[in-house]
């Protein structure tokens, strides 16, 4: 799972996802791509499942490009813990996901079976995606 290496602080707020993506909002490294269409926190896990899910639907052909990095931290107490003392402790990261925020790409394979393979990534994402191509 992806995961920063070191980081300044070990907790962080979580912030607001306002707006819409100004950077990353176009296919730039392949061919094909998916694009989020709403606003959302994705997991390393999700991330994960979606490599995979491309990965073995492509049967390892093509080149992915994973254009997203879980790097803000969510904490998580504990069950039947009562309230107070205290903020809980990292449980995994995320991503902060913005409209318009191109997500994977995909080169080196046909349209059909880069439609399917992103089709299959989208069903493990938390919110609406969109097929996209290279300009």
């Amino acid at each position: 799972m992806l995961m920063p290496k070191k980081q300044k602080y070990r907790k962080q707020m979580r912030g607001t996802l306002k707006g819409s993506a100004l950077r990353g909002n176009s296919v730039v490294f392949g061919n094909y791509g998916i694009k989020a269409l709403q606003r959302g926190f994705l997991t390393s896990r999700q991330i994960e499942s979606a490599r995979k899910a491309i990965s073995g639907t492509t049967k390892r052909a093509g080149k992915i490009w994973i254009r997203v990095f879980p790097d803000v931290p969510i904490t998580q107490k504990p069950l039947a813990v009562r309230m107070g003392s205290g903020k809980g402790a990292v449980d995994h990261f995320a991503v902060k996901i913005r409209p318009g925020k191109v997500l994977f790409e995909i080169s080196g394979v046909e349209e059909d079976m880069a439609r399917e393979s992103l089709r299959k990534a989208s069903d493990k994402m938390p919110f609406k995606t969109k097929f996209v191509k290279k300009i």
